[in-house]
């Protein structure tokens, strides 16, 4: 619910347009549809809170309504709360609860899940403040002190998901270490999610190193890539533009896995058992 988002900005800013494109991500097969009224990508200016309301709480209301499994991208506690109230499951918080401090009390006292995403400040300007010795090491350590104080507040363990925050305060390498090294963030113990889609460090890898990156919507198929790759390193989840082609290869990334157990299994083996997999 945004006209200025990186990606597909205006596209949906009508009320009526976006509980329609929610319910099409539903039928292609999500789990799970968030709902964002300000733009994170650097550079954007934040909206007034008020602003924001308008924006996202009919959309929420509309798509829990239809029974839609609804989260609410939000850094604001009070959009957080009514989001909630209208019919909101979740609450993904790109700021890890940073940005306002009434935010983590909110979500502690309706009991929902809360997504912590590593975060170092906003991007307006353009500063992403990317620089890291070893960017995994210093993720994890600063994902691990951000939820210790999410859970401080009251936030239940089990309530608690995590996210390496690609694209923010990060270059297309950290991006790409950070995918390689997927298994040290799940160490910390609680759900992980992935959010890649379309973000610039896919069109830096698809322009290589002379060429000039494609436009936001034809990274598509790399996603889907990224999205095979996070599911086979045991993500809780990935959040994506276009759904049916990374609920494709979710679902291949998947079925190899199980040939994987299958092959492993007491008296598997052998050609004949092999065929018997295909």
């Amino acid at each position: 619910m945004t006209p200025d988002s990186f990606s597909d900005g205006g596209r949906w800013f009508d009320t009526g347009a976006a509980v329609k494109h929610g319910l099409e991500l539903v039928a292609q097969g999500a789990d799970l549809v968030d709902v964002g009224g300000e733009s994170t990508r650097p550079g954007a200016t934040r909206v007034d809170e008020d602003e924001e309301l308008r924006r996202v709480i009919p959309v929420v209301r509309g798509l829990a309504s239809e029974g839609v499994v609804v989260s609410v991208d939000t850094m604001r506690a009070r959009v957080a709360e009514q989001s909630l109230t209208a019919g909101a499951a979740l609450v993904n918080d790109v700021s890890g609860g940073l940005a306002d401090p009434a935010m983590i009390p909110v979500v502690a006292a309706a009991g929902a899940p809360f997504v912590v995403m590593h975060w170092r400040g906003f991007l307006e300007g353009g500063n992403v403040r990317g620089a890291y010795q070893d960017v995994v090491a210093e993720v994890v350590d600063e994902l691990r002190t951000r939820v210790e104080a999410v859970l401080a507040g009251g936030i239940a363990p089990d309530r608690v998901v995590v996210d390496p925050g690609l694209g923010f305060s990060k270059e297309a390498g950290h991006d790409l270490t950070l995918l390689a090294h997927l298994d040290r963030l799940r160490a910390l113990g609680h759900p992980l999610l992935v959010a890649a889609s379309r973000k610039r460090f896919l069109g830096r890898v698809l322009a290589g190193p002379e060429g000039a990156p494609p436009p936001a919507r034809e990274r598509d198929a790399a996603t889907a890539a990224v999205s095979a790759l996070a599911a086979q390193a045991g993500a809780w989840a990935v959040r994506v533009h276009e759904v049916r082609a990374t609920a494709d290869a979710v679902r291949v990334a998947r079925a190899v896995e199980e040939a994987r157990t299958e092959r492993s299994a007491p008296g598997a083996g052998g050609e004949r058992g092999a065929e018997g997999t295909r």
